[in-house]
């Protein structure tokens, strides 16, 4: 159901030329709405799934292949890019905790909000250490990602953003693995910047979430 859900989206995103019509956002409404119609339980759909899931992480360790090819251009622009990451990194965590205060939520939701621009590995772990809700975190994360493979393109117009470096950077550090699937459709470069904007982002997350929290209301 998993594989021909994305591909049934695939084939309506190829059709269509839409960016909303993105084959994961397709894919994950499809199965949720078999699961429901079959009243098939989510721990065994998650369980039948492992294989999948594995390959993640053969998938995840790809993403080096375009740095690697990419590299001059990371020993060139080291610290831009390191100082690009950061300043999306504590952006990120500076607004859940600034939402946190102006909708008065309770710790609990706004820890599990802090990592919603990392990898769903990376960000459960740090939402689950923080006394925050884990699956929750996993959804939010995945949401993230989605709004960020769907807007790139629209916001990089309006701001005037042309830079590949700046565009693989920001794709990266917000909206992680999704959002490097998309810096990979629109450049080489950009994929790269966004494979590296991965790892580091959530290594500085992982630092920085923490002293985020002590902020939290």
């Amino acid at each position: 159901m998993t594989l021909i859900g994305y591909w049934f989206g695939y084939l309506i995103q190829r059709k269509s030329k839409r960016a909303w019509c993105n084959p994961m956002l397709i894919c994950t409404i499809l199965v949720i709405l078999f699961l429901i119609a079959a009243e098939v339980p989510y721990e065994d759909y998650k369980s039948s799934t492992t294989v999948i899931s594995y390959l993640l992480l053969p998938g995840t360790t790809c993403l080096a292949i375009p740095l690697y090819e990419q590299w001059h251009l990371l020993k060139e622009n080291i610290v831009a890019i390191l100082s690009g990451i950061l300043v999306g990194t504590v952006t990120s965590l500076s607004s859940i905790v600034g939402i946190a205060w102006v909708l008065k939520l309770d710790r609990i939701y706004a820890v599990t909000l802090l990592p919603k621009s990392v990898t769903t590995a990376i960000g459960m772990e740090i939402a689950d250490s923080l006394g925050g809700i884990a699956p929750l975190s996993a959804a939010l994360i995945i949401m993230t990602g989605m709004t960020g493979h769907l807007i790139a393109n629209e916001l990089f117009k309006i701001f005037g953003i042309t830079d590949p470096l700046a565009k693989g950077i920001a794709l990266g550090t917000t909206s992680h693995a999704l959002g490097t699937a998309k810096a990979i459709e629109i450049g080489a470069i950009e994929g790269a910047m966004s494979g590296l904007a991965i790892a580091v982002a959530g290594i500085m997350t992982s630092i920085l979430a923490p002293i985020a929290a002590n902020f939290l209301p």
